[in-house]
């Protein structure tokens, strides 16, 4: 029985240690102060064994092209911060229109500044991998963007190959307003700008929860639906050496990333 004034002395043990609970792949996410869906949807995703660590960068909630251009100037602090200990496997900055907005070369080179021992990803980057792993050449894309944005992403995924059937928006400029569409209207929006000459339905926007109606929509439609979230997630699995194959997200998660880009 302890008393007061008495020290303590613990016996010499040899703890047990193994591997830890995330023992497969550590993920680290870079998100914006005001994306209320991203979190959710990756721990939707994640499979046994796979570490989600997430930080976030302090945010305007007036979503515009000016504000996202300053997300760089605290993006290697941020990756710094993810778990330095653990070394995640990849690390993501997760905002679809942010990494337009700066470029995502620019994005990852920051990145790996903070973290030198991780893959650095982008979410624009995910999707990129994920609509040219799937064969896409047309789509159609829906956001809840301000228009400024939709004229940006436009012109990003021309530049990049495809061709863009029509993209819309619906005009929401709160980074936190934009999370409470609910995934009903997003199955309801994707259905009503889809085109019969899509090869592709794109849903963009880390921070809007879209994920929950993709097999829905995919099922409906008989075409492959892509979402910021899911795109990401799959392709920093990928990179991870994960090759699950998830149910309920989307064809995506039936591929093992062949086409992915290669980043140094």
């Amino acid at each position: 029985m302890f008393k007061p004034g008495q020290i303590i002395a613990s016996k010499p043990r040899t703890p047990e240690m193994d591997a830890g609970r995330f023992h497969r792949a550590k993920l680290g996410f870079i998100l914006m102060s005001t994306d209320p869906s991203a979190e959710g949807d990756f721990w939707d995703m994640a499979p046994e064994g796979v570490a989600v660590y997430v930080t976030r960068l302090k945010t305007d909630d007036h979503t515009t092209t000016e504000t996202l251009a300053k997300h760089i100037e605290h993006m290697a602090d941020a990756a710094g911060r993810i778990q330095p200990e653990a070394k995640p496997d990849v690390v993501s900055y997760s905002c679809t229109s942010g990494s337009i907005v700066i470029g995502e070369d620019r994005v990852m080179a920051e990145i790996k500044k903070g973290a030198p021992w991780a893959k650095p990803m982008c979410l624009v980057q995910g999707v990129l991998d994920a609509l040219n792993e799937l064969g896409v050449k047309k789509l159609v894309v829906g956001t809840p963007y301000l228009d400024d944005i939709n004229t940006a992403e436009a012109e990003f995924l021309v530049k990049r190959g495809f061709d863009v059937l029509d993209i819309q928006g619906l005009n929401i400029a709160s980074g936190w307003d934009m999370g409470l569409v609910t995934p009903a209207y997003w199955k309801k929006f994707a259905l009503e700008i889809d085109r019969p000459d899509a090869d592709a339905i794109f849903l963009s926007c880390g921070g809007v929860r879209s994920l929950p109606a993709v097999a829905e929509i995919e099922q409906i439609t008989g075409k492959p639906v892509i979402t910021s979230n899911q795109a990401q997630f799959w392709s920093c699995l990928r990179r991870a050496g994960i090759m699950d194959e998830l149910e309920g997200f989307g064809q995506i998660f039936k591929h093992p990333g062949k086409h992915l880009r290669k980043i140094d």
